[in-house]
């Protein structure tokens, strides 16, 4: 039997409950602030997602890096609110509107874990070939002290916090459905990283859910 939409992504219904989650709680190193929760979406969650995510219009823009245009080693989408546009390396982005599967998984974070974001980012990694380098995700726009969700679908892939100060770094191996939450201060005193994995042949996709200042860009 078929499961309905209201079951599957209803407040009462499947899309709410994390199921077989274990929350790892705050990770040692020096401090870091983050959340590691295995297994927060079931199968079919991931499964609507995946399916939906074919649809999406992804791109792989040029940005611009120490005064020089690069192709981004992998494939975006920036879905938001109105006025919920997104800039970072050169690049203006302007927010799409919510698909439906991305706009119910931002309901579940905001009644599990109080996260009001207002746009998400699906980066799509085709290979182990397809990377993120070293970064923060400290754009102007992004709201003060507001957290960032990184959801995991498809391909397990290695993952990289860096202290900026001590250079001390943290190792997680994130695999589908799995929610990583980045608490403040994460952005100011970490930077983060996907590194190329030659023997990786399948895709992930990645979900961040942020929350920024709406119209910052028009004033």
């Amino acid at each position: 039997m078929q499961q309905s939409h209201l079951d599957l992504f209803g407040d009462t219904g499947e899309w709410s409950q994390q199921g077989p989650a274990r929350r790892e709680g705050i990770l040692p190193g020096p401090d870091a602030p983050i959340t590691f929760v295995k297994g927060y979406l079931n199968a079919a969650q991931q499964q609507a997602l995946w399916q939906e995510a074919q649809t999406y219009p992804f791109s792989r823009p040029s940005v611009q890096v120490y005064g020089r245009s690069h192709i981004i080693p992998r494939s975006q989408v920036w879905f938001g609110d109105p006025g919920c546009d997104y800039i970072y390396s050169g690049l203006f982005i302007q927010s799409q509107p919510w698909p439906k599967y991305a706009g119910r998984l931002r309901e579940k974070l905001a009644r599990d874990w109080s996260l009001n974001s207002n746009g998400v980012l699906v980066n799509r990694y085709q290979d182990g070939q397809e990377s993120m380098g070293w970064h923060s995700d400290d754009e102007p726009e992004i709201s003060a002290n507001s957290d960032i969700a990184s959801i995991t679908l498809g391909e397990s892939r290695p993952f990289f916090l860096r202290h900026k100060k001590s250079q001390h770094k943290i190792e997680l191996l994130l695999e589908s459905g799995d929610l990583l939450l980045m608490h403040w201060p994460m952005q100011r005193d970490w930077q983060h990283a996907l590194p190329k994995r030659a023997r990786v042949k399948s895709t992930r996709l990645n979900y961040t859910y942020r929350t920024l200042i709406p119209f910052y860009h028009s004033k």
